[in-house]
């Protein structure tokens, strides 16, 4: 066994697998890495095993958290298909492996029960060290049938053997936690909300009157019936929609002959200053999703200031709580009217803005990340218990 030289008793070396990481990928990418910038902070190395896209780095640290990029065949930064995400499995295995010649973990965490899981049960089968898996909605059966629903029929008896392998699994939402729980009845599943750092949008930008949506452009999304809710009215109020996926040949075509004028901006990185430009200055945030996790796009407008019209349909009312309005999913109508109330009373607006930067307060990252490293000791002294037990005998 590797022993590590100048090691403090508390500090837990950590192995984060994930296909997704910045600047790539939906919701579940940030999330990696701000809980991996947490962990690093409080003392705890963190090392990344991701997929390699374009002409990202194979390695490079951000902030201390060793970000190892491996080989795959993803074809775009947004979306990734069933057969591109099994070639992470493929392209990670050798890093793994040299990284765990080179290190002694404490815990892997596994982002996605699919496809990471495998890569992560192969690690704690190998090393021994407890396994822990976040889900994040569409590696759960039924969360994205739009998508996933035959791969989930054929993958079910896998899926569930990988969720019995873990030695915790966390949910971000207790709405997914009981669809998890649905199909696993016996899985013990905390909920840990995901964060957001609210500190990386200013309060001091003149809020301007128009709408934004960010989002995977899917037909779960919802980003429809916002379109349809606007094009009959003449709004001074344009929409902006961030985002990319197969959805959006559909929704420009829609947007055709809108009153209310439309703008497609294409996916961005967290990092690109229009991205953070266009939610600082937002009066207005709309999410109309039918379907929903933990959304970090309702933390990042709630940081923002935006007033939010959301659904109340999954994860989105336990992420934006009385801080936002709420419409049922697919109602045009109600969208509609909720747009014109709050498009029409600056003062309702502000009210709505003030209550979402609140909000968001309440979800800070150290909090969640403390969450996380707690669950990790009680496996890893869990693990050490065990190992004696053995020993005695």
């Amino acid at each position: 066994m590797k022993k590590d030289v100048g090691r403090r008793n508390d500090e837990m070396k950590v192995l984060t697998l994930n296909y997704e990481f910045p600047p790539i990928g939906g919701g579940a990418a940030p999330v990696t890495l701000e809980l991996c910038r947490q962990f690093v902070r409080l003392g705890h190395p963190t090392d990344v095993v991701t997929m390699r896209f374009g002409g990202l780095p194979a390695y490079e640290e951000i902030e201390g958290v060793r970000v190892f990029r491996t080989p795959s065949i993803r074809r775009r930064a947004d979306l990734c298909r069933i057969y591109e995400m099994a070639s992470y499995l493929f392209g990670a295995l050798p890093t793994v492996q040299r990284l765990l010649r080179e290190k002694q973990y404490d815990v892997v965490h596994t982002h996605f029960v699919l496809p990471t899981g495998p890569l992560g049960v192969w690690v704690k089968e190998k090393t021994g060290c407890p396994l822990v898996i976040t889900v994040h909605g569409s590696d759960v059966p039924g969360y994205n049938p739009d998508r996933f629903r035959l791969a989930h029929r054929m993958l079910f008896p896998v899926w569930r053997w990988l969720v019995h392998q873990a030695d915790g699994l966390v949910s971000p939402s207790g709405s997914l936690r009981s669809l998890l729980k649905h199909h696993c009845p016996d899985a013990d599943v905390p909920v840990i909300p995901n964060g957001i750092e609210s500190s990386f949008f200013s309060s001091d930008v003149p809020k301007k009157p128009q709408i934004l949506v960010c989002s995977r452009l899917l037909p779960r999304k919802g980003i429809q019936y916002l379109i349809e809710a606007v094009r009959p009215l003449s709004l001074d109020w344009p929409v902006h929609i961030v985002g990319d996926g197969p959805y959006l040949p559909v929704l420009q075509e829609q947007a055709k002959g809108s009153k209310t004028p439309i703008y497609f901006h294409g996916w961005l990185d967290r990092r690109d200053k229009r991205f953070k430009d266009l939610y600082e200055s937002s009066a207005i945030f709309v999410f109309s999703s039918e379907a929903e996790n933990f959304p970090t796009v309702l933390l990042e407008a709630m940081a923002a200031g935006c007033a939010v019209i959301t659904t109340d349909a999954g994860g989105c009312p336990e992420a934006a709580g009385p801080a936002a309005v709420y419409v049922k999913p697919r109602d045009v109508e109600g969208l509609r009217a909720k747009l014109l109330e709050l498009t029409a009373h600056p003062t309702l607006r502000e009210q709505w803005s003030q209550k979402a930067r609140q909000r968001a307060e309440v979800f800070g990252w150290p909090g969640a990340a403390q969450r996380y490293l707690e669950l990790f000791e009680q496996l890893r002294q869990k693990r050490l218990s065990k190992r004696l037990e053995q020993e005695k005998e």
